[in-house]
């Protein structure tokens, strides 16, 4: 953005009594072998950030509370635990960016199977288990119940099965923790696991009948699955 530009932007939302050149010298400092997207998104965020700092006049204090609750976010931050995600979840960010990526129509008009965030308690190292098999590893509670899941994974837009299509699914125990919260009572992957859809583009398998677990201050049945 040149000088002149930030000059008319800034005016235009009340800063002009802040410098109008100090936004584009930050964002000429960036190196010159930075590509052309980081290029983009850096002087962007850099932009929106000293805006936001602007239009609500920040005060010290209050940019050294931000400073601190980043730094916050890193030091409660482990393997297991990605405070970062779970920050981005509750600003909302995750799902904005989930819905760019995911905003898909075909010409007739039809929408596919709406997307989700993956959210901070999705694993990569979910292991793969056979057609039919149950994802229960640990012992079930004396009142539970095993469930059966099926279904098929069809294309969008022909209406044909896909084969070998994975299915990743993710569930909490009937405490509502997920493995990773819960080494006392879980061992890992237990409530976890990926299947591939057969030549029909059919799966099916076992799992305890979803628990309710507390989200945004209500009791919800949760069971978490993507297909890829």
């Amino acid at each position: 953005m040149s000088t002149q530009q930030e000059s008319a932007t800034t005016t235009s939302k009340g800063f002009d009594r802040f410098d109008p050149t100090f936004t584009t010298n930050v964002i000429k400092s960036i190196g010159p072998k930075t590509d052309p997207r980081s290029r983009q998104l850096m002087g962007s965020l850099i932009q929106h950030i000293h805006d936001f700092a602007r239009e609500n006049e920040l005060t010290i204090d209050e940019w050294l509370t931000g400073v601190n609750f980043i730094n916050t976010i890193g030091q409660i931050s482990t393997p297991i635990r990605n405070e970062g995600h779970r920050v981005s979840d509750v600003l909302g960010l995750e799902s904005v960016v989930d819905e760019i990526a995911h905003h898909i129509m075909t010409e007739s008009g039809e929408t596919p199977t709406s997307s989700s965030i993956l959210g901070p308690f999705w694993s990569p190292n979910a292991p793969f288990r056979p057609l039919g098999g149950s994802i229960i590893q640990d012992p079930v509670p004396e009142n539970g119940q095993v469930t059966l899941m099926h279904g098929t994974v069809t294309d969008l837009v022909t209406k044909k099965p896909i084969p070998n299509a994975v299915v990743d699914i993710w569930q909490a125990s009937a405490n509502g923790k997920y493995d990773f919260q819960d080494p006392e009572n879980q061992t890992d992957n237990n409530l976890r696991g990926k299947f591939r859809t057969d030549e029909n583009g059919k799966i099916s398998l076992l799992l305890p009948a979803p628990n309710c677990i507390l989200s945004t201050n209500r009791w919800t049945s949760w069971c978490s699955f993507e297909v890829a």
